[in-house]
């Protein structure tokens, strides 16, 4: 991708600050946010710093591909925070795509499906259940009438993302991080952590490849169209693999494929895998944390 192609250019800032009752006496910590590198999105720059500075600091990859930062600290401190800076350019996604054209569910699925002696396909990794995201057979019930025999598969996971948007309620504060996916099913609320781990469970029910993604929404959309829910924090959304076209991404909280709205941080199995930060303190006492994101066009 170069910049004469890109559709958009947007700046991300992000900025998490933890305040604690008591000093922490020492503490580790990993965090995701480095947005990732794809054929759509190109990460033109990025920093970030942690106030007070650690006492070390490294990084890796790991088994999907997102940058991992850990650090730690052997000094006592009463706050941390993490900001990062990042630029990215966009090049539209979809504008190709005919989601009647797409290959049966049903074929795609049985093609997923292990085999002793078979071809390997890597997206299978993401058909089994993972920790927040159980196979349960209410999630398959409640996908199957989007998915009918011989339905293209991108027209059937719009299909339920349209269902989930409209029997699902927005609600922050009713779920928690670690809520699991079959729980906030039945309840039929939550955020968009709920509503992508939903559509997740239900399309694996059914034999399906799919991948929960963090990221962030633009906090101000063009003049004549509405802000998206989600904006001005994290966001998330679902990667479902349809061969022949790649990953396609849907947001079930906006009712919208993913694209130039849409900055992608990280990829995985469900939340667990990609929390933006998460660690083990030694001391603090009570907390209290404070997000501030913000999105905009450059």
């Amino acid at each position: 991708m170069s910049a004469d192609v890109a559709d958009v250019r947007l700046s991300v800032s992000h900025e998490t600050t933890y305040r604690y009752s008591m000093p922490v006496e020492t503490a580790q910590h990993l965090a995701t946010i480095r947005p990732l590198d794809c054929p759509w999105q190109r990460v033109m720059s990025y920093r970030w710093r942690i106030d007070p500075s650690p006492s070390y600091e490294t990084s890796h990859v790991d088994a999907f591909g997102n940058e991992v930062r850990y650090f730690s600290f052997d000094a006592p401190h009463g706050s941390l925070q993490v900001t990062s800076e990042t630029t990215v350019e966009l090049t539209r996604r979809w504008g190709s795509l005919v989601p009647s054209a797409t290959p049966a569910w049903d074929g795609v699925a049985d093609a997923l499906r292990y085999r002793a002696v078979g071809t390997y396909m890597p997206e299978s990794e993401f058909v089994f259940a993972s920790p927040n995201i159980s196979l349960a057979p209410e999630l398959r019930e409640y996908a199957l009438p989007s998915f009918p025999p011989g339905r293209p598969l991108v027209a059937g996971a719009i299909d339920l993302m349209h269902r989930i948007h409209a029997d699902f309620a927005y609600k922050p504060q009713t779920t928690s991080f670690d809520t699991p996916a079959l729980r906030a099913f039945r309840l039929r609320q939550g955020v968009c952590q709920d509503f992508a781990q939903v559509m997740i469970g239900a399309l694996r029910s059914l034999g399906l490849a799919a991948r929960y993604v963090s990221g962030y929404l633009r906090t101000v959309r063009p003049e004549g169209t509405p802000n998206l829910v989600g904006a001005d924090a994290s966001h998330a959304w679902v990667s479902v693999y349809c061969p022949g076209t790649g990953w396609v991404d849907l947001d079930p909280t906006n009712d919208v494929l993913a694209d130039l709205d849409h900055v992608t941080l990280a990829v995985g199995r469900d939340y667990g895998d990609v929390s933006l930060l998460r660690g083990i303190i030694l001391g603090g006492g009570e907390h209290v944390v404070d997000v501030a994101v913000n999105v905009t066009a450059v």
